[in-house]
């Protein structure tokens, strides 16, 4: 398994999809939802999933912008936040109103504890691929040749103390959404403990 196994798709949301994401994230969080959506189209291959590869490409590089300082919203939830600006992306890329819903679908779901795949295949390889990337779950499943080609390719740089930090403040500022189950469920601890940290060592 290699990372050229995976080209993006090459589609005017996927292309929009990584121009914003480049324009509005650090490279920290630009490295990490690159490195979700490889972890998300691996998983899809060792478990045997074929989903819509340009959704998942599209819902995986705008999965955080509801954290980037433009699209933070006062009430809503990041992960909503984001799901919204995947509307608005994909409407204007000519995707139809029904699949412009499961962006935000994917989007938002990925932060459930768990989503399961006979309901939504891309909301399921998203949330275990952003588990895998924030708290190393499941880091067992993907070939360790495979998991340090994508972290050298797209390093961690500052992303346990920026994403930390960023999901800290949305669940302060915001108690009733996701960001205050994961502050709660020791995400800054899991976020310093991961494997995917110290891969690159040795």
């Amino acid at each position: 398994m290699r990372i050229d196994d995976f080209p993006r798709p090459d589609t005017a949301a996927s292309r929009a999809a990584l121009e914003i994401a480049t324009a509005y994230h650090t490279p920290s969080l630009l490295n990490h939802v690159q490195r979700s959506w490889l972890w998300a189209e691996a998983f899809a291959t060792v478990r045997g999933f074929e989903p819509d590869h340009e959704l998942l490409y599209v819902s995986a590089l705008l999965h955080d912008l509801g954290i980037a300082p433009e699209f933070d919203n006062n009430t809503l939830a990041y992960e909503d936040a984001a799901g919204h600006v995947a509307i608005a992306l994909t409407a204007g890329a000519g995707w139809p109103a029904d699949r412009r819903v499961r962006a935000h679908e994917v989007i938002v779901r990925h932060n459930w504890p768990e989503v399961d795949p006979a309901m939504d295949v891309e909301g399921h390889l998203l949330e275990i691929a952003t588990a895998l990337d924030i708290s190393g779950a499941r880091d067992g499943e993907l070939p360790k040749e495979f998991l340090r080609e994508v972290v050298t390719a797209y390093p961690r740089l500052e992303l346990a103390a920026e994403f930390g930090s960023c999901v800290s403040d949305q669940a302060e500022r915001k108690p009733d959404t996701s960001a205050r189950r994961l502050v709660d469920g020791g995400v800054q601890r899991k976020l310093r403990d991961n494997p995917l940290e110290r891969i690159l060592e040795g």
